[in-house]
């Protein structure tokens, strides 16, 4: 089974290189699953109703969310009706949505999880990863031995904190959030694949994704400001993943595919 993860698609460049990219993907590499990290879509930070729907049909099977999932208002007042919309799991019983679900390929399950660390997020609160994710992944292995984890937050040791408990037990965990593709894709010893973080798609040549003047005049002025998007040098990011139907993963592969604009 070949899945594909794309990486945090940021703004209209990242809408663009999707559909400009994937339909290519799914061609030459034979693409049976599509997971995505829609966290920085609209507007660079959040998803918006809209987008989430439009990046559903244009094949992607699960969009995953990290701190900024209750930022768009029109999400969050559907989200318990978009079941392809996953917000971190590790948040109290009370958030709304899935932060967790099997989904089907085939002739075969596929269970996704989102979950959030706890370095720098100010405005979202997850519960401990390391402690959530034993638990978590029981539960879904009564369907599933096939789990893909995306893990998103900012601090490296966090991440491999997680990796190193997570070895042997699920089939994959993806590092989200910095937006900047790491060099140190692997399978463990165990068979579970990981990379520290899988990138971004959308520009390339721009801080994040986004204009980099308006993130300089942030630092400089010390005043908060909303991004503005950047278009120049598009490119769809992330990994394909090459999974046993016992769960274990044969290889991980990062993508990056220039896109012409």
């Amino acid at each position: 089974m070949n899945i594909l993860y794309i990486a945090e698609i940021v703004g209209k460049a990242g809408i663009f290189a999707v559909k400009q990219g994937l339909p290519k993907l799914k061609k030459q590499k034979n693409i049976d699953f599509v997971i995505a990290n829609a966290e920085g879509t609209t507007g660079g930070g959040g998803l918006g109703r809209n987008h989430a729907v439009y990046l559903h049909k244009l094949g992607i099977h699960v969009l995953t969310l990290g701190e900024r999932a209750f930022y768009k208002k029109d999400l969050v007042e559907n989200i318990e009706k978009m079941p392809y919309v996953l917000r971190p799991d590790n948040l109290n019983s009370e958030a709304p949505g899935y932060g967790s679900r099997i989904y089907r390929s085939g002739a075969l399950k596929i269970a996704v999880a989102m979950l959030i660390g706890q370095s720098g997020f100010p405005r979202m609160h997850g519960n401990n990863p390391v402690a959530a994710l034993p638990l978590l992944l029981e539960r879904l292995h009564q369907e599933t031995l096939i789990v893909v984890v995306d893990f998103h937050v900012g601090a490296t040791a966090e991440k491999h904190s997680l990796f190193a408990v997570a070895d042997g037990l699920c089939t994959a965990v993806i590092g989200s959030h910095t937006r900047v593709q790491t060099a140190d894709e692997i399978v463990l010893p165990k068979g579970t694949a990981v990379i520290t973080d899988a990138g971004r798609t959308g520009s390339t040549d721009s801080v994040g994704g986004t204009d980099p003047q308006a993130s300089i005049q942030e630092y400089l002025a010390g005043i908060p400001r909303w991004t503005k998007e950047a278009w120049a040098k598009p490119e769809l990011q992330g990994v394909l993943l090459d999974v046993e139907r016992n769960g274990e993963a044969v290889s991980i592969e990062r993508v990056h595919l220039p896109i012409k604009g």
